[in-house]
């Protein structure tokens, strides 16, 4: 089988029991960086000394059938530098290669930068959406952010650190300068840090140069104040485009603050409702 293993983001304290016990019994590992699963395995004790292959964002595609061949007959262990392998990292395509060809895919769960950044945000958390890295082309960025702009739900980034300040400063710009955000560095790490603020606040923040491991994490668009009518008339606009009713109305209760439940119902009700005669 395929064994996709979660390591540290920071501390090693954060290797599960399992996670070491892999390490100590794998015959092959997978590795985005073979010098940092190497260190991993020196910091964390484990003295087996497994075959290490490197799958990375350059050669996944062209290894993938390769390695889920080597599957078949013994166990693989696929590991990226830091979290979970696959989630912005290595691993999607050997997934996807691995289901395809009927090899049994499992997970070892543990660390999440994701998570973790939400948890300590001091933003909602009953919804996210993740979005990974922004494109790096200041048009394609823009783009992005526009389509983002109305989002409900907080939403969670990664960044790299050069690049903060410019891309705190587009977010201002699309989100708005008070738009509730954090910045959170160096998570698990001695030196970790969480700033908290309105989008440019932090940008005028990270101005003067931010190091480390960078995780960014926004509030989701206040709701906007439409009548009961025109949320309607959006919930009825999705139905027709082929949303379940029920997905409709929750969609449309997010992005306003009225009830779901109400909504569902207002839209059964003009259903019933007989035909207007002359």
């Amino acid at each position: 089988m395929i064994i996709l293993a979660a390591t540290p983001i920071g501390n090693l304290g954060d290797a599960s029991a399992r996670l070491v016990s892999a390490l100590e019994s794998a015959t092959v590992v997978a590795a985005e960086d073979t010098r940092t699963t190497q260190r991993l395995m020196q910091g964390l004790g484990v003295a087996n000394r497994p075959k290490l292959i490197a799958l990375h964002d350059h050669n996944e595609r062209q290894r993938a059938a390769e390695l889920v061949q080597r599957a078949r007959d013994e166990d693989l262990l696929v590991l990226s530098d830091a979290g979970m392998p696959t989630v912005s990292d290595p691993g999607y395509a050997l997934v996807v290669e691995a289901i395809a060809q009927g090899v049994t895919v499992t997970a070892i769960p543990g660390p999440s930068a994701v998570v973790t950044a939400l948890a300590v945000a001091g933003l909602p958390t009953n919804r996210f959406t993740f979005e990974g890295f922004l494109p790096r082309k200041d048009g394609d960025q823009r783009r992005a952010l526009a389509a983002l702009a109305a989002e409900p739900r907080t939403m969670v980034f990664f960044e790299a650190p050069s690049r903060l300040a410019e891309t705190l400063g587009a977010m201002a710009e699309a989100f708005g300068a008070d738009r509730p955000g954090a910045v959170c560095r160096e998570l698990t790490k001695l030196h970790e840090e969480v700033v908290r603020d309105g989008l440019q606040a932090l940008a005028a923040w990270a101005s003067d140069g931010v190091r480390g491991e960078i995780v960014i994490v926004v509030g989701g668009a206040p709701a906007r104040a439409v009548s009961a009518d025109d949320a309607l008339a959006q919930v009825q606009s999705l139905v027709a485009s082929g949303t379940r009713l029920k997905d409709a109305a929750a969609e449309v209760a997010a992005q306003t603050g009225l009830s779901s439940r109400d909504l569902y119902q207002a839209v059964l009700a003009r259903r019933a409702r007989p035909p207007a005669t002359d």
